[in-house]
């Protein structure tokens, strides 16, 4: 039982990291525009079926993994420009409309292109044990290096480079960032290319494990939202903190509590957010927002 428990709890760490990663997306976005990017799933599953779509051509994985990044900021930069910027001063209700669109639209033509088969995508670790230990297999353990590369470069680019202080400066506080010089326009831009990058680094992690289709992403968004609320969506360390405890959480209570099993798993996460929202709203790692009238 013991080893089952450990078992469960590092393979819940490592699929954590993904929901990490979308967790964090989430929470740039957030920061950005102040919503939720409905559609950041789609948006990484589309990244994950170029990836594969350019290693059908005979490209190997890593040349594939840093051109998908490429392209999918590119996508996210574009998605600001074209639909966000012209919607900035839109009625709330009318920016989810648009990511709910944004999300249908993206389903559907990854469908119609590559049809909805249930396709393989290809590990760059390999599934055998790491270093000769059932616990943990290689592409866990590499999901798990991959996600720490990550965080490590976004600290160190948004605590120590100039343009990182800038977009939370921008983030935190618009109108002084103006005030300051800031391009403000520029740096939503760039964070919605940097959140696209790092969805798709999630998605092409993710696709070895619940394998290419246009609805993989679905449970996992869910997963990665109820990380960002969780660890608060005012706070990119509280979504890493929120991803990891969703993961681990997602598999210790389908081991200790039987009757809950992989069909209500989902449902573990959905009411994870209704319950934050409920007692605490700004979430673990969040900042209470005071409001003087």
């Amino acid at each position: 039982m013991m080893e089952l428990i450990a078992q469960q709890l590092i393979a819940g760490i490592s699929t954590g990291t993904i929901y990490a990663c979308v967790a964090l997306a989430v929470v740039m976005i957030y920061q950005s525009i102040g919503h939720v990017n409905f559609a950041q799933g789609e948006m990484a599953m589309l990244s994950t079926f170029a990836a594969w779509q350019i290693m059908d051509y005979g490209v190997s994985y890593w040349v594939a993994f840093p051109l998908t990044v490429l392209m999918s900021f590119v996508l996210g930069v574009l998605v600001e420009r074209v639909l966000m910027r012209p919607l900035r001063h839109a009625p709330p209700l009318s920016l989810v409309i648009v990511f709910i669109g944004l999300l249908l639209t993206i389903n559907s033509v990854a469908g119609y292109i590559w049809s909805f088969t249930v396709k393989p995508f290809p590990s760059p670790f390999g599934t055998a044990p790491f270093l000769g230990s059932a616990l943990i297999s290689q592409h866990q353990a590499g999901m798990m290096a991959t996600t720490l590369v990550i965080l490590v470069l976004l600290f160190v680019f948004f605590r120590s480079t100039r343009v990182g202080l800038a977009m939370r400066g921008a983030a935190n506080n618009p109108t002084s960032a103006r005030l300051l010089g800031i391009r403000v326009r520029t740096l939503e831009g760039l964070g919605w290319g940097m959140a696209a990058a790092i969805g798709a680094v999630g998605g092409m992690l993710i696709a070895p494990v619940v394998f290419l289709e246009p609805n993989m992403m679905a449970g996992t968004l869910v997963y990665g939202f109820a990380g960002a609320v969780l660890g608060g969506l005012s706070s990119p360390a509280g979504a890493v903190l929120g991803g990891l405890i969703v993961g681990v959480l997602e598999n210790l209570v389908g081991t200790l509590i039987p009757v809950i099993g992989g069909e209500l798993k989902l449902t573990l996460a959905l009411v994870t957010i209704v319950l934050v929202l409920v007692i605490r709203p700004q979430g673990l790692l969040g900042k209470k927002l005071v409001h003087r009238v």
